[in-house]
């Protein structure tokens, strides 16, 4: 029956990892990551909650975020705020693409990586 466990998975439910969003929902909010950014990582997620490849790169980032990151991790539904997300994208002169992580330190984006990029970053490296 262990074979059949470890091929198949077990029945019981696994514990979910939550992470420490911050939910990005207005303008002002990018003024304040901004002046945060300048003590401590910013990280702005932009997530399409209509995309499936979104979803699975959001699914793949939650699974191997590192809980102990010394950053402030901001989620952006840019379907319900649009607003919020063309605004990211000329405050931080980041060319909007979705799914998207968006890396700030002292005011700037100081790295940016879109879709199956976005699992590559190495942010211990930033944090």
């Amino acid at each position: 029956m262990g074979f059949l466990k470890n091929m198949f998975g077990s029945s019981e439910p696994k514990e979910e990892k939550v992470l420490p969003w911050i939910p990005l929902t207005n303008l002002g909010q990018l003024q304040e990551i901004a002046e945060k950014s300048k003590v401590k990582t910013q990280l702005i997620f932009k997530h399409s909650t209509r995309c499936g490849i979104s979803r699975m790169v959001m699914n793949q980032f939650i699974a191997s975020y590192d809980l102990e990151s010394n950053a402030d991790l901001y989620y952006l539904d840019l379907l319900s705020y649009r607003d919020v997300s063309n605004e990211v994208g000329y405050k931080f002169q980041v060319l909007h693409q979705s799914p998207q992580l968006l890396v700030i330190k002292n005011g700037i984006v100081i790295t940016h990586a879109s879709h199956g990029g976005i699992n590559d970053m190495d942010l211990a490296k930033h944090t």
